[in-house]
C-alpha cells in the first residue's frame, strides 16, 4: 500500500511542478511581452516628443525670424542712440529720436541764418541716422537761434563749425562750443578718400573724438581740408557757400588759436531755424 501512495504521491508532485513550470514559462513570457510593448511605448512618446519638441522650436525659431524681419520695416534701419549726460559739457534734453529710421532716398536740409539761407542735400542711404538725428532736432526747434561758434581760417583747414544750442545771446561765452543733445550716435560715411577726405562744400559732424561721439555740432568745409577720417560726411552744401567764403575771409578773433584752433567768427553767423 505504501508503495502505490508513494506513487500516486511523486506523481502528483510531478504535475505540481511540471504545473509550475508551465505556469512559470507562460509568467515570464508575458513579462517579455509587456517589456517590448513598453519598450515600444516609450520609443513611440520619446519620438513624439522629439517631433513636438521640434515643431515647437521650429515654429518659435520661425516666429523670432519673423519678429527679427517685421521688426525694421522695408526701408528703414535701426539706429542705436546712447544717453548722455554730458560728461562735463550742456545738455538740451529734447528726447531720442526714432529707433528705426528711413534709409533711401534724398533730404534737404535748410539753414536759415541772419545771412540767408544755407542748404545742403543728404544721402539718406549713406547718412541714415544722422539725417534722421537732424530731422528729430530740427522737429524740437532744437537749434533756433543759435550762433555758430568758431571759425578755422588756416590753410587746407578752413571750416565753420556750428551747432551748440546754448550758443545764444549778445557775446561770447567760454562754454560756448560745449553744448549738445543728451544723446550720442555712431559716425557713417566716413572719407574714403585719403587724399581729400573733407572737399569744399561739404558739411560733416564734429564730435569728441571718440568713436560714437557724433551728437549736434557740424562743421562747414569752406576750403578742401585735411583732417582725420573720423567725422561723418553729412552732405553736400548746395545753396549758400558765398555767405561761408564771406564769413570766412572776415576772419576769426582768435580765441582758439592756442587750443582747438581758430576763434569766433567776426561776422556773426545766427542759425534762425533748421
Amino acid at each position: 500500500m505504501s508503495s502505490i501512495k508513494d506513487r500516486q504521491r511523486a506523481a502528483a508532485r510531478a504535475r505540481l511542478e511540471k504545473e509550475m513550470a508551465e505556469r512559470s514559462a507562460a509568467a515570464r513570457k508575458r513579462r517579455q511581452r509587456q517589456a517590448i510593448i513598453g519598450s515600444a511605448i516609450a520609443v513611440v512618446l520619446i519620438a513624439g516628443a522629439a517631433v513636438w519638441i521640434y515643431s515647437a522650436v521650429a515654429k518659435d525659431d520661425d516666429k523670432a525670424t519673423n519678429t527679427a524681419s517685421s521688426a525694421v520695416p522695408a526701408g528703414q534701419v535701426a539706429c542705436t542712440w546712447t544717453p548722455d549726460p554730458g560728461g562735463g559739457g550742456k545738455v538740451k534734453d529734447v528726447g531720442l529720436p526714432p529707433a528705426t529710421v528711413a534709409n533711401t532716398g534724398t533730404a534737404v536740409l535748410t539753414i536759415d541764418t541772419n545771412l540767408g539761407p544755407i542748404k545742403a542735400t543728404l544721402d539718406r542711404s549713406k547718412v541714415p541716422c544722422t539725417a534722421a538725428a537732424f530731422e528729430f532736432l530740427g522737429s524740437k526747434k532744437f537749434w533756433d537761434n543759435s550762433k555758430c561758434h568758431r571759425l578755422v581760417n588756416q590753410d587746407k583747414f578752413r571750416v565753420l563749425q556750428c551747432g551748440d544750442p546754448f550758443a545764444t545771446g549778445k557775446g561770447w561765452r567760454e562754454t560756448d562750443g560745449q553744448g549738445g543733445p543728451s544723446f550720442t550716435y555712431a559716425e557713417e560715411n566716413l572719407p574714403t578718400d585719403a587724399n581729400n577726405p573733407y572737399p569744399a562744400g561739404s558739411i560733416a559732424m564734429a564730435n569728441t573724438g571718440q568713436p560714437g561721439s557724433t551728437g549736434s555740432q557740424f562743421f562747414i568745409v569752406a576750403e578742401d581740408t585735411q583732417l582725420p577720417a573720423s567725422y561723418t560726411l553729412l552732405g553736400k552744401i548746395t545753396t549758400g557757400m558765398d555767405i561761408v567764403d564771406k564769413v570766412v575771409k572776415a576772419g576769426d578773433d582768435g580765441a582758439f588759436a592756442q587750443q582747438a584752433g581758430g576763434g569766433h567768427p567776426k561776422t556773426e553767423v545766427v542759425l534762425k531755424t533748421m
